[in-house]
């Protein structure tokens, strides 16, 4: 198990668009550095706004150790809190989700406000000020109808974020969306193996036959470079900001922690299914063309996302332990749509579930063979995974600057 400084050695000696070593994928002292500096510290994706459609409604959400309840209050606010009573520690909200009038820990059924004050606490004597036990908040945002918290005492800045990708996602209207099917798989893999596969489509052709129906496998889609951005997609970006919908790519230019772009899907193409065609014929939103393709955000290191003309996918990524990684998707519909009727739930899923498990098998393939003790650092290609050498830019950057105040890329 490997200690901070030692990590940070590693990462001082990084190899420039490489791969990185092999305990940043399987030690448990790189794993327990990830949690501390990046999970605990960052703003994370949680759910989407539309599965707390009322006052009391509630889903608890695990980041690592922390366990968190987030709730719609009577004011109509979103807001988050530490799964954790303020007598004994007790959890408070059992359920991963439900509607309370009230938040009642079940030990000794101290009763908390929806806004996290104490209410009422029995026999606690005339000394006891209820003002000073409400539960401990969790920094939450509502951005558009997506929930992001940071377990952070200090959280760092939202909206440079908030600002960019606002104008974005206000077409698709995720305020008026439902759940329409969630699926939750552990890979067995570091999380860092997750977002590497996902941010390069260099692996489509040979591992996803039914995403490659609708997804080009273009590296300027996936990738992240912002120069050469070929004629047809700069067409593909012009019609459709002349109607006033934004989708240039844009990437922070900060810190690249997060991404978006309307990129186009393959000829034809105008969802993530089986033929091309929509998956369903009440849209989710206002985009105003039915072949606007796909709005690509990522936001490090927690969530991918897809929103279309007629639906939206959102992916949340939770490590589990150094080689294990939650990735949880839920299909958003417009909340008056109805299966049977306006979309086929197996049509909808059927692309994304396949791709899903497929990604799987890349990122535990991936992991057993960084397990071997012959592993060593590969380099990427330069054109095909630009997008992975800016995940590893990024990861490194962060980690080192937790570490000793200052950024660092790569060694040359």
């Amino acid at each position: 198990m490997l200690h901070d400084s030692e990590i940070l050695a590693k990462l001082m000696g990084r190899q420039k668009n490489y791969s990185l070593e092999q305990a940043f994928y399987n030690d448990p002292g790189v794993f327990d550095l990830d949690m501390r500096e990046v999970f605990y510290r960052e703003w994370l994706f949680a759910i989407p706004a539309c599965e707390l459609p009322k006052s009391g409604s509630f889903v608890t959400h695990q980041v690592g150790a922390y366990n968190v309840i987030i709730v719609r209050g009577v004011d109509g606010l979103v807001r988050a809190f530490h799964n954790a009573c303020r007598h004994r520690g007790s959890v408070v909200c059992k359920a991963k989700k439900g509607n309370a009038p009230k938040l009642v820990c079940p030990y000794h059924q101290w009763t908390y406000e929806l806004d996290g004050t104490l209410l009422w606490a029995r026999d606690m004597g005339p000394d006891f000020n209820p003002s000073q036990h409400g539960l401990k908040t969790v920094h939450c945002r509502d951005l558009e109808g997506l929930i992001y918290i940071c377990l952070a005492d200090e959280a760092p800045d939202f909206e440079v974020f908030a600002d960019l990708v606002r104008p974005y996602l206000a077409p698709h209207d995720l305020g008026n969306a439902k759940v329409a099917f969630e699926s939750s798989i552990v890979e067995n893999g570091n999380w860092k193996l997750v977002w590497e596969n996902n941010r390069e489509c260099y692996h489509c052709a040979g591992n996803h036959p039914s995403l490659c129906r609708s997804y080009p496998e273009d590296p300027a889609v996936t990738g992240v470079s912002e120069d050469g951005v070929p004629p047809k997609v700069q067409d593909h970006f012009d019609r459709i900001e002349a109607v006033g919908v934004a989708a240039r790519f844009q990437l922070d230019q900060n810190r690249g922690q997060f991404r978006v772009a309307r990129m186009p899907l393959l000829d034809g193409a105008v969802s993530f299914t089986m033929d091309g065609k929509a998956a369903i014929s009440k849209n989710l939103g206002k985009i105003p063309f039915a072949d606007a393709g796909t709005l690509l955000q990522f936001h490090y290191p927690s969530t991918w996302n897809h929103f279309l003309p007629d639906h939206s996918i959102v992916f949340c990524i939770n490590p589990v332990s150094p080689t294990e990684t939650e990735v949880t998707t839920k299909w958003l519909v417009h909340k008056d749509a109805e299966e049977g009727v306006d979309y086929d739930l197996k049509r909808l899923t059927e692309v994304w579930i396949a791709t899903n498990d497929e990604d799987r098998i890349v990122v535990e393939d991936n992991q057993q063979g960084i397990n071997s003790p012959v592993y060593t650092p590969g380099p990427y290609s330069p054109s095909q995974e630009s997008g992975v050498i800016q995940f590893g830019d990024w990861y490194a950057s962060q980690l080192t600057r937790r570490l000793t105040g200052r950024n660092l890329i790569a060694a040359e």
